[in-house]
């Protein structure tokens, strides 16, 4: 039978060590900050233990006396630390809201001077760069949207948009118009064009859900998550390709607003999906496995084909 007092114990217990992971991650934000680990520590004790001199601090941390003296007197000038007068010297840890606002200051003084001084490299840099695995993916494409500042186009399947949501939603909220696609499972692959080399929707479900971004008309993603392939996708700044997925999305929209008004009339013309269209133009892979036996006959390019 458990005791109430056997039941305090382990009440302290748990609080304890609650506090303890609490200290642990507080002393690894710290460090994160540009705190040293013998400063940051410091601080949590002066925090928590109120003002004390370096004697006293390095007998509770175990720490070296010099080093507890030397990492002090640099808090101070630093002004993360307030002398107290009269000697021995004895600190005092800021008030948490004004430790954060120093640190705050001194991060965005920083970030400003490095974006000022920074060499940059000569021309125009629209190199392509890959990403891959889904944590690295998911990751630039929050950081990219939670970055826009005027526009942002994004063309994806569902389970992608639920994974970006709260970026798109807060983009929307500072202002940022935002326009996307979305579409679902079934839907997406059923409107893909079967150019010869897929071997029909099957093989192509194998490569999992396309995805796009383009923010601000001047930086795109463009890749491929799900399926049995890893996730991946390609970044860039290059004008062509962030002006060739705003040119798909249009024609997207464009398509959806004619399905919308004359679905019923388009699909009696022009067959599900504008099927009779594709497979004027595109050859079932069985028929020529290369893609050459379709132009047989045939001297101009479908895109000079006579409509009349």
């Amino acid at each position: 039978m458990v005791t109430i007092r056997k039941m305090r114990q382990e009440i302290r217990s748990r609080k304890q060590h609650g506090e303890d992971i609490s200290m642990e991650q507080l002393l690894h934000h710290l460090r994160s900050l540009g705190f040293t680990e013998i400063e940051s520590k410091i601080i949590v004790e002066l925090a928590r233990h109120g003002p004390a001199g370096g004697y006293e601090i390095a007998k509770r941390l175990g720490a070296s006396r010099s080093n507890v003296y030397a990492a002090m007197q640099r808090l101070e000038r630093q002004g993360a630390l307030l002398k107290e007068p009269g000697e021995p010297a004895r600190y005092k840890a800021l008030r948490p809201e004004e430790l954060t606002r120093l640190i705050s200051e001194r991060v965005e003084s920083s970030l400003a001077f490095v974006e000022k001084i920074l060499p940059r490299p000569d021309g125009v840099q629209d190199s392509f760069t890959q990403s891959d695995g889904d944590k690295a993916v998911l990751e630039q494409a929050a950081r990219q949207l939670a970055g826009a500042r005027q526009e942002i186009v994004v063309d994806l399947w569902r389970e992608e948009a639920a994974l970006l949501q709260k970026e798109l939603a807060a983009a929307e909220s500072r202002g940022v118009r935002v326009l996307w696609a979305c579409e679902s499972s079934e839907q997406g692959i059923s409107r893909t064009l079967a150019w010869p080399g897929w071997k029909g929707t099957q093989e192509r479900k194998r490569g999992g859900r396309k995805f796009s971004l383009v923010v601000d008309r001047a930086w795109c993603m463009i890749g491929m998550r799900g399926g049995e392939l890893d996730t991946s996708a390609l970044v860039t700044t290059h004008p062509v390709m962030v002006e060739l997925l705003l040119s798909q999305f249009s024609q997207e929209l464009v398509l959806f607003e004619l399905e919308q008004d004359m679905g019923k009339e388009l699909e009696e013309r022009y067959g599900a999906h504008f099927d009779v269209i594709q497979k004027e133009y595109l050859s079932p892979e069985s028929e020529d496995e290369l893609g050459i036996e379709a132009m047989k006959g045939n001297d101009r390019p479908a895109s000079q084909k006579e409509t009349g």
